[in-house]
């Protein structure tokens, strides 16, 4: 058995599996990591745990708190030149985040034409991985709700949005919801536009939301980050 965490900025996603099938998967907000003891308690001892952190050192120290028992089989994934069929073209390979190369991992396994792989959460990465498994670079920008908070705090008059998507806003509210999808939209279709043949990966809490809106062929492929990590503890 291999349980997998994906330590993110707002939560730690989290899946147990069997070698065939994920048996449960779940999440916990960083400021209940408590609730990770739960695992130890629940799940027989597991022959690997996986790890992905981009919270911070303390938030990595915390998670290995709650499942001390388990330390002895518990490895930490890190940015690598290659791994798992994927070449990481990264200027500095170990600066990629480890959360993006986890899920390239993840994309990898999905088959072997080019793919966009997108993570919409808290920040929404943009990442493209050739026929090859190259990587060949990849977009950071806010999500969608960091945009609008970005507005609400930094203008003078601007609201926290509470709008809704139309094709031409007349309202205030409106017009940020909007603008806030149509930059998510708009730059995973100019991405994708970029590659011949490839599929569309989303993943992340945002990933069904935005999918709404994109005019591309797209598939929904929840805790892509989990699947790199499953990947990496059998290879």
């Amino acid at each position: 058995m291999i349980v997998c965490l994906d330590s993110g900025n707002s939560r730690i996603k989290w899946g147990v599996h069997d070698g065939k099938q994920w048996l449960a998967q779940g999440a916990v907000a960083h400021a209940e990591v408590e609730q990770l003891q739960r695992l130890v308690s629940d799940w027989p001892h597991p022959a690997k745990v996986m790890l992905a952190n981009v919270a911070g050192v303390e938030a990595g120290k915390r998670i290995r708190e709650q499942l001390a028992p388990w330390l002895p089989v518990f490895s930490e994934a890190r940015s690598e030149a290659a791994r798992c069929g994927v070449t990481n073209r990264y200027r500095h390979p170990g600066q990629l985040g480890v959360d993006r190369w986890c899920a390239l991992i993840g994309a990898r396994g999905f088959g072997r034409t080019a793919a966009i792989v997108v993570m919409a959460g808290t920040a929404t990465t943009i990442d493209t991985l050739d026929a090859d498994g190259n990587f060949l670079g990849g977009l950071i920008l806010p999500g969608t709700e960091l945009m609008r908070r970005s507005l609400a705090t930094d203008t003078a008059a601007l609201p926290f949005a509470a709008g809704r998507h139309v094709d031409y806003p007349r309202c205030t509210d409106d017009a940020i919801v909007t603008g806030c999808i149509e930059a998510q939209v708009g730059a995973i279709e100019r991405a994708f536009a970029r590659v011949a043949n490839a599929s569309c990966l989303l993943s992340g809490g945002n990933a069904e939301w935005i999918g709404r809106f994109l005019v591309i062929p797209h598939v929904v492929t929840h805790n892509l980050p989990l699947e790199g990590l499953r990947r990496l503890a059998l290879e």
